[in-house]
């Protein structure tokens, strides 16, 4: 292919590209091109000194951040090779931390001979004003300071093949043709924020987000409920200015708003550096692992084809909207790096800027078809262990877009329909079982939304980028320096999927899963061992943890120990007549239905009360007791923890099982003249509340939250659950089940009987 108009037409210099020297500042380089840049210029350019850009974070500077560096695996080959002692003084003797981001880029050293950029965001769907303040931006603030500087360095500008947007055919080395405005547009990205700030906050959309919030959080409690609907007008601003982004990125004619503003970031480097001053632009097309240097499958964390092919590995995606005869542009990561360090050193005109494709298509293409087929073989050969559906590798049809489409929102629909449904059901062993199923398939649907979104333009393109340009430097490296080239028709893509990529990729998977704590398909964790130790809770709740009961069922056992079968049964009458309003006060808020519900005692003397549960309400309480439970109390109380039973409910309904705990908490009802007046002496001890009073109660007897154990059984309970560094959910409702699966906490089923008065009395 010979190189194209408006590519470098300069007939090249042959003579062999020089190793660097000088000052080199390098941005993005915690990332990882930066990292594998810093890294050769440590082993192969020892004429060099680095300044990296890099901002501070929390508890850590910017030099900590910089330091750190070192111990990352891709310095590992040559800490072998000099001695992890002479490696870290060749490090600190060349590598400096230069304290700032592009954000706020500080003065600079007016020393520089070479300014790498390669720093920008790494999403492709990010908000519009994020993603213009990150990529234009940074871009607008490193050139405005290095001119500051006095400094008069070679620019590398690193950007990326997709910035020639939508359309067919071949993508010369040359400067984009457009029209967009990059100052205008990126004042547009800023003043988005604005107005959809503004329009989040309109009484109309408050008023949806709380109705949202209160169904599906109202058993929490109100901060609860405020907690989330924040939350939900935060995502509703987020969602909004994505949308804005691709729909301004596609009106110009970019796939999304990332490579619209790396195109734009590419003028602003061209206007404010590269018009009077030397500019070479490298732009990669999919960044992957590398294929020899540091060594072969070298990644840090995953890259833009990964979670595809994992994914795929794990079964998750039945089809997708690939056109299997496009081309899947990937490059390895140290024809990248060897790229920009080659064109670093050989730089072009003083305003005539320079431009490379780091790319595969153009001249050892890869079919989409060809990377199925290869992950695929990879797949069915060594499937991920231990993962639902891998055992069965999908087998792609390439249905198109709009069947893919479809199929997708069918599948939106019905997941959200089945949670629906599930979160009504009575819990059980075999719902859970349910919701576990339900809750890969969901995961499976979004990560398919997720994909299908991001991978749709990049899947199906038909661009081809020209790499006339990039082959000529490239056939400049000396030929003593093989590892350094970038020849990409010497890429066998079978053996670098198969033996050198897939599998680094998967291992990777297999870290984060570990480090996340096993994969969360496989269900909850089992429960841990109890240390030894006195500054750790166990919190238990009463009614549908410990006792398989409610208050209501409380009422009718203090009836029947007062007045029979009789009298319990008609209490149960006048309770149905009132059904559906308990039933209301239930759904809006549990302490309500607790006041509500707690007036039936109203002028019941209190000693007639005590006398009730003394007698045959303690037997009857004592029947819906679980062992299990009683069995955990003393677990607990034996590895020295402070165990608590609280209820929403009055205390003397407890009393038959304050004997077996260090504590019960539990309201009181007001009384006058010895008469239960109906009216709670405080606020019931539920959701929130209950949550405020475990802190401080941890707070004041000085014990370890984060160290503590809980077990509840409702959704209202998870404010309190939630504090604690142990929670178990405990015969859990549908949707505390389904909390809980989330968050890999334990879920037991504590079943009544086999507890005796003797019980009471053991300690």
């Amino acid at each position: 292919m010979t190189a194209p108009a408006g590519a470098d037409s300069g007939a090249p210099s042959i003579a062999p590209v020089e190793r660097l020297s000088g000052h080199v500042l390098l941005t993005g380089g915690t990332g990882f091109v930066g990292q594998a840049v810093l890294e050769r210029l440590l082993v192969s350019h020892p004429d060099t000194r680095v300044s990296l850009l890099v901002r501070g974070k929390t508890g850590q500077s910017a030099d900590d951040r910089v330091r750190k560096l070192l111990s990352k695996p891709v310095f590992k080959a040559w800490r072998e090779a000099v001695g992890r002692d002479e490696a870290a003084r060749i490090f600190a003797e060349r590598v400096t931390a230069v304290e700032g981001s592009l954000d706020a880029v500080p003065p600079l050293p007016g020393d520089l001979t070479h300014v790498l950029h390669s720093a920008s965001t790494v999403s492709f769907d990010p908000p519009i004003d994020e993603a213009f303040a990150t990529n234009t931006g940074g871009a607008r603030n490193l050139y405005t300071a290095i001119r500051e500087s006095g400094a008069d360095p070679h620019v590398v500008h690193v950007s990326t093949c997709y910035v020639g947007g939508l359309r067919k055919g071949v993508l010369p080395e040359a400067r984009l043709d457009h029209d967009a405005d990059w100052r205008v547009e990126a004042d547009a990205a800023a003043a988005a924020r604005q107005r959809v700030e503004l329009r989040s906050r309109e009484p109309g959309v408050l008023r949806g987000l709380m109705l949202r919030a209160r169904a599906e959080h109202g058993k929490e409690g109100p901060r609860a409920v405020a907690i989330a609907a924040e939350a939900a007008r935060v995502d509703w601003v987020k969602r909004r200015l994505v949308t804005a982004g691709r729909a301004r990125a596609q009106s110009l004619g970019w796939t999304d708003v990332y490579t619209l503003t790396k195109a734009l970031a590419e003028r602003a480097a061209e206007e404010l550096w590269g018009a009077e001053h030397r500019l070479s632009i490298v732009r990669p097309s999919v960044i992957e692992s590398a294929l020899e240097h540091p060594f072969p499958g070298w990644i840090d964390g995953f890259k833009v084809a990964d979670p595809l092919i994992i994914a795929f590995g794990r079964g998750q995606l039945e089809d997708f909207p690939g056109v299997p005869d496009s081309v899947l542009d990937i490059i390895p990561v140290d024809f990248v790096v060897n790229a920009i360090l080659a064109a670093a050193a050989t730089p072009p005109p003083v305003a005539e800027p320079r431009y490379l494709h780091v790319a595969s298509g153009a001249s050892n293409p890869l079919p989409f078809h060809g990377m199925y087929r290869n992950v695929h073989e990879y797949f069915t050969a060594n499937p991920i262990p231990d993962t639902p559906g891998a055992e069965r590798v999908p087998t792609w049809q390439f249905p198109g877009d709009r069947r893919v489409e479809r199929a997708i929102r069918r599948a939106e629909v019905l997941v959200g329909a089945a949670n629906s449904t599930l979160d009504r059901l009575p819990s059980t062993p075999r719902l859970r079982e349910w919701q576990r199923t339900m809750g890969r398939r969901e995961r499976d649907v979004h990560s398919l939304r997720q994909l299908s979104d991001l991978y749709r333009a990049y899947v199906g393109t038909e661009l081809i980028f020209d790499d006339a340009n990039a082959r000529a430097l490239g056939a400049r490296i000396p030929a003593d320096r093989p590892d350094e080239g970038f020849d990409v028709t010497r890429i066998d893509w079978r053996d670098y999927l198969q033996r050198v990529h897939v599998p680094a990729i998967t291992q990777l998977m297999r870290v984060f899963s570990r480090g996340r704590g096993g994969d969360r398909s496989s269900g909850p964790a089992a429960p841990k061992p109890l240390p030894q130790r006195t500054d750790v809770l166990a919190v238990f709740d009463l009614e549908g943890t410990v006792v398989d009961s409610n208050i209501v069922q409380q009422l009718l056992w203090v009836r029947r120990s007062q007045g029979g079968e009789a009298a319990a049964a008609a209490e149960a009458g006048s309770i149905i007549t009132r059904l559906p309003a308990y039933l209301a006060a239930e759904r809006r808020d549990r302490g309500e239905f607790l006041r509500t519900f707690l007036r039936r005692y109203a002028g019941m003397p209190a000693e007639r009360l005590e006398s009730a549960v003394r007698g045959g309400y303690t037997d009857l309480l004592l029947a819906h007791t679980s062992a299990a439970a009683l069995q955990r109390v003393r677990e607990h109380r034996a590895a020295g923890h402070r165990t608590v039973l609280v209820t929403g409910s009055i205390g003397v309904l407890a009393e038959p099982l304050a004997a077996l705990f260090d504590e019960v908490v539990a309201g009181t009802m007001h009384e006058d003249d010895g008469v239960l007046t109906g009216y709670l002496g405080a606020p019931p001890l539920v959701d929130e509340a209950r949550g405020a009073w475990l802190a401080q109660y941890a707070a004041r007897g000085g014990f370890d939250l984060g160290a503590s154990y809980a077990y509840g059984d409702s959704v209202a309970d998870l404010p309190w659950l939630s504090l604690v560094g142990e929670a178990t959910a405990v015969n859990p409702d549908a949707r505390l089940a389904r909390a809980a699966l989330k968050r890999r906490w334990p879920i037991l089923d504590w079943r009544r009987g086999g507890v005796s008065r003797a019980d009471l009395i053991a300690r």
